[in-house]
């Protein structure tokens, strides 16, 4: 898996081909072609709050980084690996 290009501008939003739902703070979620489950950690629970409707990478980040003492590119490259990832697996959409 390699991360994908995320400008600031870039929009991330899920898709309409899953459900999810909280777990004591992580999450979990189906979807719905594949039917295949996948859980997130509270931090990936977190990000997949915050794109619930389109959001941009720097309004994702600006938010982690309010919450979690974290070096930026450290944080820029762990958002752009799991966006990478939920992408992949088809679970959400970015739009430049």
């Amino acid at each position: 898996m390699s991360a994908i290009t995320l400008s600031n501008e870039s929009r991330i939003v899920r898709s309409t081909d899953q459900v999810s739902c909280d777990l004591a703070g992580e999450a979990a979620i189906l979807n719905l072609k594949t039917g295949a489950y996948y859980g997130l950690d509270p931090v990936g629970a977190r990000i997949w709050n915050l794109i619930q409707d389109p959001t941009t990478f720097a309004q994702i980040r600006d938010a982690l980084l309010d919450s979690y003492e974290v070096e930026q590119a450290r944080l820029e490259s762990d958002v752009r690996d799991l966006v990478s990832h939920l992408v992949e697996l088809g679970l959400v959409e970015i739009t430049p």
